[in-house]
């Protein structure tokens, strides 16, 4: 049968039609999008962004990393920065103004919503101690932590704004000089009383969130935006609500600022502010996302049972918010002891091995930049490196000392990663199992410290136990030790499937370090 003409033309026009609605609804063609540099926990936003385009003719792209991170792209892009991200989008954008280099390049910012960085605690503990009645001092939290009645989950404060928050607001509470955040000893003891019950760890608030959900029967609370604990109370997913809790000294809020970076976007910045800040948009954003509305003349939905918030002072030089965060990472917080389990097979030879050197350089002292300061190797961690090729090989222990020490503690590390040498088969589960049985013993003289398993492999099991196996073992540990968490690293050829089921199995989360193996390794560190 001959088509006719018309016949084709009509398919013709429908078919691209189609293709141009599937460009268009589907964001596959991001090409006249605005990106944005935007903070992870503004993944929630993203259903608004359909009606902002159609209401504006602007489209936003959101491309999504840690507020340090962020704000070390900003201050590092210089005066040509602006060309791929016009506008940036955190949930708040103190230290980014604390940054010389980076201040200048902000031509304008406004506030899009406000969600204060509290603390959610089990319900029948609340009501146990009356804080569902009178709001705790942080002083009380650091009292029922440091006695082991409170044990919670924080992000931590180098990679994530609820656990930065967090910190200053513990600090700006404690201390009584509000201009340099100095605390006396005893005050310092009372900062190290809060972190005794920290358990869980994250580098994102979200994976914070979920985490919690699944080891909510060893945990009593966990400190996130307010939003977040609002949506956790009405998921289901929770055996027992969380209490939320407004400190009575007050919290730091996040308002969420829109910055512009590119003067020449100024048209189409002030369309969308002009969108998310119409009070119909702004009750969409309060019913939806759970953040308070930035408008007065918005009400408060009455699930806010906190009606208005106390605001702690930020610390306005840099170098008080460094001071702060060194302190935690190298005084503060529970010890670490992180489990390195790294491939050494024949496959990891040429390429493979020296990315992998890099990666460990890195956290080693090598990145010199403002989020690898804080990412490296800390004082009092402690390392275990558990080389594998066809067989396990002795794992290697160190202590990062304090002070003086800490450059000899990271030149040992050093010396060890440059002697790494790829060669034989690939036995994965026989080296998880020697960290496993490794860790179990090392529970048993520091149960307190805080354990994690970092897996990297760029191919399959070929030697030692099976999958299969391991499972069987990991399931015959004891309770403590089944809950360390297992990061796999994908390289190569890695087998997706199967670490991906480890990290489901154990509650970890896996990072693709194809692209870039040492920031794979870096944004693990978030969660050590």
């Amino acid at each position: 049968m001959k088509i006719q003409p018309i016949v084709i033309l009509l398919i013709a026009a429908t078919l691209g039609w189609t293709l141009y609605n599937a460009n268009r609804d589907g964001r596959q063609d991001d090409t006249q999008a605005l990106h944005v540099l935007a903070g992870s926990e503004l993944k929630d936003i993203e259903p608004l962004l359909p009606q902002l385009e159609k209401e504006t003719g602007v489209r936003l792209k959101l491309d999504y990393t840690g507020t340090l991170d962020g704000a070390e792209q900003i201050a590092q892009a210089g005066p040509q920065g602006g060309a791929r991200y016009p506008l940036a989008w955190f949930s708040h954008a103190k230290y980014l103004e604390l940054l010389e280099s980076a201040r200048g390049r902000i031509v304008a910012r406004e506030k899009i919503g406000l969600s204060p960085v509290i603390i959610g605690v089990r319900q029948s503990l609340a009501q146990r101690w009356g804080w569902d009645r009178t709001p705790p001092s942080w002083s009380d939290l650091a009292a029922r932590a440091a006695s082991g009645e409170l044990r919670y989950a924080m992000t931590n404060p180098t990679s994530s704004n609820t656990g930065f928050s967090a910190l200053i607001a513990l600090i700006a509470a404690l201390s009584s000089d509000p201009e340099n955040f100095t605390l006396s000893e005893a005050q310092q003891g009372t900062v190290k009383d809060f972190f005794k019950g920290q358990r869980l760890t994250a580098g994102s608030s979200g994976w914070l969130a979920e985490a919690y959900v699944r080891d909510q029967d060893r945990l009593d609370g966990l400190i996130n935006y307010e939003s977040i604990l609002l949506q956790m109370n009405r998921s289901g997913q929770l055996r027992e609500p969380l209490t939320l809790i407004y400190p009575r000294e007050g919290v730091v809020t996040a308002d969420y600022p829109l910055l512009l970076l590119d003067a020449g976007k100024r048209a189409e910045y002030d369309k969308v502010i002009a969108w998310l800040r119409r009070p119909e948009i702004q009750e969409r954003l309060m019913r939806e996302t759970d953040r308070r509305p930035i408008l007065p003349s918005v009400a408060l939905e009455p699930r806010f049972t906190a009606r208005s918030l106390i605001e702690l002072p930020f610390p306005g030089q840099r170098s008080v918010v460094d001071r702060i965060l060194t302190a935690y990472l190298d005084e503060q917080r529970i010890p670490a002891h992180a489990y390195f389990v790294i491939d050494l097979s024949g496959s990891m030879r040429g390429e493979g091995i020296a990315a992998l050197k890099t990666a460990l350089l890195n956290l080693m002292g090598g990145d010199t930049s403002l989020t690898g300061q804080f990412a490296r190797f800390r004082a009092r961690e402690e390392l275990s490196f558990v080389p594998f090729r066809d067989r396990v090989e002795p794992p290697v222990e160190m202590t990062i000392g304090s002070g003086a020490d800490t450059e000899t503690s990271l030149k040992q590390a050093r010396d060890f990663a440059q002697g790494l040498d790829p060669t034989g088969g690939t036995a994965i589960y026989s080296a998880l199992t020697e960290a496993y049985a490794r860790i179990q013993q090392a529970q048993g003289q520091q149960p307190d410290h805080y354990y994690s398993i970092v897996l990297m492999t760029d191919g399959m099991n070929t030697a030692g136990i099976d999958l299969d196996q391991f499972i069987a073992y990991y399931r015959g540990l004891p309770e403590a030790t089944r809950a360390v968490k297992i990061f796999p690293i994908l390289f190569g050829e890695a087998d997706t499937v199967a670490m991906q089921k480890l990290a489901e199995m154990t509650g970890g989360k896996v990072f693709d370090g194809n692209k870039n193996l040492a920031a794979a390794f870096k944004a693990i560190r978030g969660y050590q």
